[in-house]
């Protein structure tokens, strides 16, 4: 049987709480608020917070929300960035020394997506971004073919088409138009679509970029991802990166990879601040160019 300790137990219960204090109990240090982010929600008491402030506050609210937050600054920042705001190279051509180009010359913009998002609204953004002109594909002459026939402003590859953007496709035959491919050639032998051609194309977009900066926005992952990111590694790495996608890492695939993974390989510059958003794109996107490309569009017209 347990007896009751006596003034003995009294003093050890004492001394056990105090020990369990100065355990929990620690000094709190003052906070640099120039280093760090307070975390603080949107304010719906305000009548005028509108769309512009929610999408401001992303990034103090925290956890994924934040991280949106961060994405969206990286990509103000690839909009932002001019050729003017580098200092020139000592072997620089002398169209580098002229005020009026470097500030013409902007951020080449890569952007990747799975195909099946083209099965959701998210068509419409990107038909958006590339109906006025935002963004840098690479390219495949059956699809700028397709883009020419379909005469429907409604589609993407209308516009990419129109403004003569290169969209490509390097798994062009796993799907419907590999279907008809197959059809077609059973039919009709002897049609052969070079691939290696569109590889030369799609590296040569991220080589010679330069003295331009890239920056890759990534929707989903596997494949489009991978090619985007490979074809920068051969640059010494994109100069900014945003990935959103849902996909984790622990499996070891290139879809779950995170930005550090990209770098470690010269996928990502090592100088770059990359961000993921773990989110379905659906969700993520949308806002992100609302934040970015609609706002500057709406806002110059």
């Amino acid at each position: 049987m347990a007896g009751d300790g006596g003034g003995d137990g009294g003093e050890r219960n004492t001394d056990a709480l105090e020990g369990v204090r100065s355990i929990l109990f620690k000094p709190s240090d003052s906070l640099d608020d120039s280093l760090c982010t307070k975390i603080a929600g949107a304010d719906f008491n305000d009548a005028g917070l509108g769309l512009a402030g929610l999408l401001g506050s992303l990034a103090t609210t925290g956890f994924q929300a934040s991280h949106l937050g961060d994405a969206i600054d990286v990509v103000n920042q690839m909009l932002d960035w001019r050729l003017s705001h580098e200092k020139p190279s000592e072997d620089c051509d002398e169209a580098e020394l002229d005020p009026k180009h470097t500030e013409s010359v902007k951020c080449k913009i890569f952007l990747g997506f799975t195909s099946n998002l083209v099965s959701s609204g998210i068509r419409d953004v990107i038909r958006f971004l590339v109906q006025h002109h935002m963004n840098v594909w690479t390219p495949s002459k059956v699809i700028a073919r397709l883009g020419k026939e379909i005469n429907d402003e409604s589609s993407y590859l209308y516009w990419a088409h129109k403004n003569n953007i290169p969209v490509y496709c390097p798994a062009l035959t796993d799907g419907s138009i590999g279907d008809m491919l197959f059809c077609h050639a059973v039919r009709n032998p002897g049609l052969i679509i070079d691939i290696v051609q569109d590889v030369k194309l799609m590296n040569g977009e991220a080589i010679n970029a330069t003295p331009r900066k890239t920056g890759a926005i990534i929707l989903g992952g596997g494949l489009p991802k991978h090619h985007i990111c490979n074809a920068n590694m051969l640059r010494n790495g994109a100069d900014y990166a945003v990935y959103i996608n849902t996909a984790q890492e622990f499996d070891g695939s290139d879809s779950g990879a995170h930005p550090d993974e990209a770098v470690s390989w010269g996928k990502i510059n090592g100088s770059a601040k990359p961000v993921k958003v773990h989110c379905d794109a659906t969700i993520a996107f949308p806002l992100l160019v609302a934040a970015t490309f609609a706002r500057r569009f709406h806002g110059a017209n």
